[in-house]
């Protein structure tokens, strides 16, 4: 079936070719390929990216692209400038200021045009789960998403180039067989809900009866779950292939809704995420059939490790037009001998058994973890503000540039742009004409769209990985009529270009610390506001604390002390709670800017003025230390 797009503006699908070999292609484009043949997406131009002219010459790629697919073969030089600046998947606007990057964020931008384009395809819809948030949020604070979008394609591309297969297992399939085998996570609203009730009664319809609910498919379908190995399967695959009838009572009988789920029977995982065929299982299927096929004549041990991942690739090859799209998109299933799983056949642990390891509790405030490093000669100190008094006139702008565009309360309007003060002041004390300053983490863009206003020489990019409010800046800045700054729906990471200064006005927990990587890596100057320092906390990039001269004295647990009375500074708590809390927030900014100056960066930790503008009112500015810190 064709659609046709209803939108109206023209977007390109950039996917990246290797350029190395004709026989495949890069895991990421595999995916994207697959999700198009899957949904029937007629939306998108596609162009695949060569980094030579003699891989764009050759015709061997038609095999991966799905069947009557237009596309047209580019090299790198061709890409758009904003393509430049960001890792491939990516799509871009006509117009080319709008660009969507990053595997997870392209293939949720596919779903939504085949929506927009065909409503009816609830297949479709039901890849983004049960609160449609399948794999929106980004790599660092969510397994999943790392797991899929980073960790497995990675390993398997790495485990495909080895020229024999003699090595151990990748570990990111480990831990996905390891997470197969952790109980479903199901809602309390879901329709499985009520078939767990019976099967564990034993008994069809049970559960069901006394309530006023209509004849429904899915529960004549339910009726025929006897078998408990079959119960997973045959209620996902339904779900997927009978249209839902509303009920007269969608809550269902009382005795239904309040049966705990601690009650009721555990349930094996028919796909990654549960029972339902989601964008998760999109990913992973080019990835685990690329891993099979490069096991070639000698999966023998490996696979025995690997059951829950078996049984997996079999049951997807069942769910309503996957090997239509995988055909049509060079994925020819193998036959594998299905095996349910062993007790006995534990798959190896690969995380790190430390990590596993809950940490406890740490009692006591935070005055023994100061008074310790106060005694090691680490105590916070505050930089004076270099352009304290500096302030945009803003009775005079624009109102699309105002915070108050917003729908901000009154007093929140004035603190946020005394906040914009700060950084916006900073930053022109800094820049030069020509300058790149990317506004990391924008949310509605009012740092970036200020910049861009008043700073007409320089480029702009905000980045920011929620949709609806780069949508807003995106419009607030078309009002503007502004042409110096770019929008990229992103994770941070999937941006590569340069820069010369990163800002962010309040990124929360270890945003902060990315935002700084980020910078250092580009060797550009930064202005950042942290904010929730406490949501920091070790993750796979970032062990804290951050500095050896902090990692001497604290333990992890110590600093995190640290950061949770860095909270403390709402206005409303007493006096001397707030000023701990400051302490604490300078103490841990501090740790952050001595692990700057390791990397060759000169840093100062400044109060925002006035103080009273937010209760996180940190400002970490830092160069190179060949440049002058104001």
């Amino acid at each position: 079936m064709k659609h046709t797009n209803s939108n109206s503006i023209e977007e390109c699908l950039y996917l990246a070719v290797s350029g190395q070999s004709e026989e495949t292609v890069p895991l990421h484009t595999s995916i994207a390929l697959f999700l198009l043949s899957y949904c029937e997406s007629k939306s998108f131009r596609v162009c695949l990216v060569s980094a030579t002219t003699l891989a764009a010459e050759g015709h061997s790629w038609r095999q991966w692209l799905p069947e009557g697919m237009d596309f047209r073969m580019i090299s790198t030089q061709e890409l758009p400038q904003v393509i430049r600046s960001c890792r491939l998947p990516a799509v871009v606007e006509e117009g080319g200021r709008y660009c969507r990057a990053g595997l997870a964020v392209v293939l949720r931008h596919i779903i939504k045009r085949t929506l927009e384009a065909d409503p009816c395809r609830k297949d479709v819809a039901e890849l983004l789960g049960f609160k449609k948030t399948c794999l929106k949020a980004c790599a660092e604070v969510s397994e999943w998403t790392r797991l899929c979008e980073l960790s497995i394609p990675s390993a398997v591309e790495d485990f495909c180039r080895q020229p024999d297969h003699q090595s151990e297992i990748p570990t990111a399939l480990l831990h996905l067989e390891k997470k197969l085998r952790e109980p479903v996570r199901v809602h309390n609203d879901d329709k499985i809900r009520r078939q767990k009730l019976q099967q564990k009664k034993g008994m069809p319809g049970a559960g069901l009866q006394g309530g006023s609910v209509e004849s429904n498919p899915e529960e004549g379908a339910a009726e025929d779950l006897q078998r408990s190995d079959q119960l997973e399967l045959q209620a996902a695959l339904a779900k997927l292939s009978v249209e839902e009838i509303q009920s007269a009572a969608t809550r269902g009988p009382p005795h239904i809704r309040k049966v705990k789920t601690t009650e009721l029977p555990s349930l094996e995982h028919v796909f990654a995420e549960g029972l339902y065929f989601t964008l998760t299982d999109v990913v992973l299927l080019p990835c685990l059939h690329q891993f099979l096929v490069s096991l070639g004549q000698q999966p023998g041990g490996m696979l025995e490790r690997l059951p829950l991942l078996q049984r997996w690739y079999l049951h997807i090859q069942e769910v309503p037009g996957v090997r239509r799209a995988a055909s049509s998109c060079g994925i020819h299933f193998l036959s594998l001998p299905e095996q349910g799983p062993s007790p006995s056949s534990e798959p190896q642990n690969p995380t790190n058994h430390e990590e596993e390891k809950a940490v406890a509790p740490f009692i006591g405030g935070p005055r023994p973890t100061m008074t310790k490093l106060k005694d090691n000669g680490i105590e916070a100190v505050y930089s004076p503000h270099p352009c304290s008094s500096w302030a945009l006139d803003w009775d005079s702008l624009p109102a699309a540039v105002n915070p108050t565009e917003g729908k901000m309360s009154n007093d929140r309007a004035l603190r946020k742009r005394q906040q914009l003060n700060n950084l916006v002041g900073m930053v022109t004390k800094l820049a030069q004409p020509g300058d790149t300053v990317v506004d990391f983490c924008s949310g509605g863009g009012h740092l970036g769209i200020v910049l861009a206003h008043t700073l007409p020489a320089m480029q702009v990019v905000l980045i920011e990985n929620k949709e609806e409010s780069l949508v807003r800046a995106k419009n607030r800045c078309d009002e503007l009529g502004l042409n110096n700054i770019w929008f990229i729906q992103a994770n941070l990471d999937y941006f590569t270009g340069p820069f010369k200064i990163g800002v962010a006005l309040h990124a929360c927990g270890v945003a902060t610390d990315m935002v700084m990587e980020h910078c250092i890596k580009a060797q550009a100057a930064f202005v950042i506001s942290p904010c929730c320092y406490g949501f920091i906390q070790n993750t796979v990039k970032f062990t804290f604390p951050r500095s050896q001269q902090f990692m001497d004295v604290l333990s992890y647990k110590e600093h995190m002390v640290l950061c949770r009375f860095a909270d403390q500074t709402e206005f409303q708590l007493p006096a001397d709670r707030r000023l701990i809390g400051k302490q604490c927030m300078g103490l841990v900014d501090l740790d952050r800017a001595q692990a700057a100056e390791r990397n060759g960066y000169s840093v100062k930790v400044m109060s925002m003025e006035p103080e009273s503008c937010s209760p996180k009112n940190n400002m970490v500015v830092g160069v190179p230390t060949d440049c002058e810190l104001i």
